[in-house]
């Protein structure tokens, strides 16, 4: 599958689950952009200092691609693992920015810059339709985001333009360690159809094929990469 000549940008692209889509991407021919918020560091890609806490940063990120994008993907989030009694409005307010707000606006602008063939994918979560206690505000935001693909998918898609979700159930993350427990985790995998928890890559494979021309006729869609997980 080539993506030769297509420019992509990937939010929160330093690690985990958005480097593996900058690396895949990349290797399959696409001019890559990704945000992180420390010093890029990524060969093969060109990375954006930004806050996405800022809404500020959309623009600023699409200013550094330029006047034309091809492929959308938005994969920064956070997850502070509150649960109701802690939501605070602050927190509330941080977290719906960085995952709902900031990712609608990048829609837009995005779409802005599209052609025909134009491809956005939105990371969510399995937590949508597993919910788990401890991530109100994540599983909440993501659920927002969802959404918005499902009504963006509608209205870009007389253009050519697909709009998709991508739903990871575990996968091992900076991210996933930080709010599970070494023995949830290990409870989680033997859960899993497959046995085993997600790499970062497995998830990499699914966003490049929604991002690649094999997927034209796919839009509107969640798919639920889980291993199995949820079956």
């Amino acid at each position: 599958m080539s993506l030769d000549g297509k420019i992509a940008l990937v939010t929160g692209g330093s690690r985990g689950i958005g480097r593996a889509v900058v690396e895949r991407l990349a290797r399959d021919g696409a001019q890559v952009y990704y945000t992180c918020r420390t010093e890029p560091r990524l060969l093969g890609a060109t990375g954006i200092r930004a806050d996405h806490e800022d809404v500020g940063s959309v623009e600023a990120m699409v200013a550094a691609v330029g006047d034309r994008l091809d492929i959308l993907v938005n994969n920064a989030a956070i997850n502070p693992g509150a649960t109701l009694a802690e939501v605070s409005a602050p927190e509330f307010d941080r977290v719906l920015t960085v995952n709902a707000k900031v990712p609608v606006l990048a829609m837009r602008a995005a779409a802005e810059r599209m052609g025909p063939g134009g491809r956005i994918v939105n990371l969510s979560t399995l937590n949508t339709v597993v919910p788990a206690p401890g991530h109100l505000l994540y599983t909440m935001s993501k659920g927002a985001l969802e959404q918005a693909t499902a009504v963006a998918s509608r209205e870009l898609g007389p253009r050519g333009i697909t709009v998709n979700t991508v739903s990871p159930g575990a996968v091992e993350t900076d991210m996933l360690r930080s709010v599970n427990s070494p023995e949830a985790l290990v409870q989680t995998a033997a859960l899993t159809a497959l046995r085993r928890l997600g790499r970062p890559g497995d998830i990499a494979d699914v966003v490049a094929w929604l991002a690649g021309p094999d997927a034209g006729w796919v839009t509107g869609q969640n798919l639920r990469a889980t291993g199995g997980l949820l079956v």
